[in-house]
């Protein structure tokens, strides 16, 4: 299945929603449309746990989608969507004489170039470029000993210059950031007092190549940070964050002139968006629909060019949403009327949104079949 990685705090969201649904800001209508793979599982296989289906992790500004499905023998594998619709599926080619077990799109640029990891025969993953002429360039990040680190190279981004980032594991299962230019050059990375660096997923670097993500402390704290293409790294925690038992500060996602966003755990477990400037000065938002109560609040997962932010937010029921705030405040939300919301942390999941304020992500239905979605504004 999907390979393991350390998660923050706020939950993963399982999601669903019927075939079209109406969202209102207002007067305004927008519409939330389903898709499915083709080759995807029509059925909850046992063994999958709900996590079986069709998930779109991104898309750019040309109105691409990646991401990634799984089979009638829950096999993993990539695809992406074109904006008129065409859905193509595609697996990384075997390096060896055996197939590999798994492919995973994590991220697109807008020339097309896909990034994301696969697992190969050994059960190892590693990391992978797909060019938009289909050309695949395959990588690991190298230990000490010249060789692929044992324990798995994870690509998570890429961007319009063709650099990559992500995260990797040493001998011992630990986990640290890296950066790869479109050249071949690795470059590895903690911030100070780090030990467990995450490079977020999707949208967490941009066309400069600058990385944000967050990294866990001796105390079971985690803090943001933001390295410079010159390796400079910067940490940061977001006002009112949390400390200790995993809390703290999430950064999700950092647009072209360097604004990132993200979400905060407060000591009474709440969530909250924020937005920080390439100054490192900070504004803290919620929205009126998010509840207060324990495990509540939003998560913010994406921001675009213009800086609106898509993310989810959370009733008094703990049931999923979605949302956008636009760059003037104002803000839209959106659901799936057929969405799972019988259990905590169930409903729309947005994952990223483009320069066209398009949204995509995905959901989970009433019969545990995850469907992947795009929401047009």
């Amino acid at each position: 299945m999907k390979p393991s990685r350390f998660a923050p705090l706020f939950p993963i969201l399982l999601v669903a929603f019927s075939s079209t649904t109406q969202a209102q800001q207002g007067s305004t209508h927008h519409q939330l449309m389903e898709f499915d793979v083709p080759q995807a599982t029509k059925s909850n296989i046992p063994g999958c746990n709900a996590s079986c289906g069709t998930f779109a992790q991104a898309n750019n500004d040309e109105g691409l989608i990646v991401g990634y499905y799984t089979d009638e023998q829950i096999a993993a594998h990539a695809f992406f969507r074109t904006r008129d619709a065409h859905i193509e599926s595609f697996d990384v080619p075997p390096i060896d004489s055996n197939p590999n077990l798994a492919t995973y799109a994590f991220s697109v640029n807008d020339c097309g170039a896909i990034t994301g990891t696969f697992e190969n025969s050994n059960t190892v993953f590693l990391a992978f470029i797909r060019e938009p002429d289909g050309k695949f360039t395959n990588f690991a990040v190298l230990g000490p000993d010249g060789l692929p680190e044992p324990n798995g190279t994870e690509a998570f981004d890429i961007n319009l210059e063709g650099t990559t980032a992500g995260v990797y594991f040493d001998t011992s299962g630990e986990e640290h950031g890296f950066v790869r230019s479109r050249y071949g050059n690795v470059s590895t990375f903690d911030p100070m007092g780090s030990v467990a660096t995450m490079v977020c997923e999707e949208t967490c670097l941009n066309a400069y190549g600058a990385i944000t993500g967050f990294f866990l402390d001796s105390t079971n704290t985690w803090h943001g940070f933001v390295r410079e293409p010159s390796g400079k790294i910067t940490t940061f925690d977001a006002p009112d964050a949390a400390t200790g038992s995993g809390f703290g500060t999430f950064p999700v996602s950092i647009n072209l002139d360097g604004t990132i966003t993200g979400y905060i755990a407060n000591s009474k477990n709440v969530s909250y968006g924020f937005l920080r400037t390439p100054q490192g000065r900070f504004g803290i938002f919620d929205i009126s629909e998010a509840s207060t109560a324990n495990g509540a609040g939003i998560a913010p997962y994406s921001i675009n060019f213009f800086g609106a932010v898509a993310g989810a937010y959370y009733d008094d029921k703990l049931a999923a949403h979605g949302f956008v705030r636009w760059p003037n405040g104002d803000v839209t939300i959106f659901s799936a009327s057929n969405a799972n919301a019988s259990s905590p942390y169930q409903g729309t999941r947005p994952s990223t949104n483009n320069a066209s304020g398009q949204v995509t992500g995905w959901i989970l239905d009433k019969n545990n079949l995850n469907h992947a979605f795009l929401w047009c504004p």
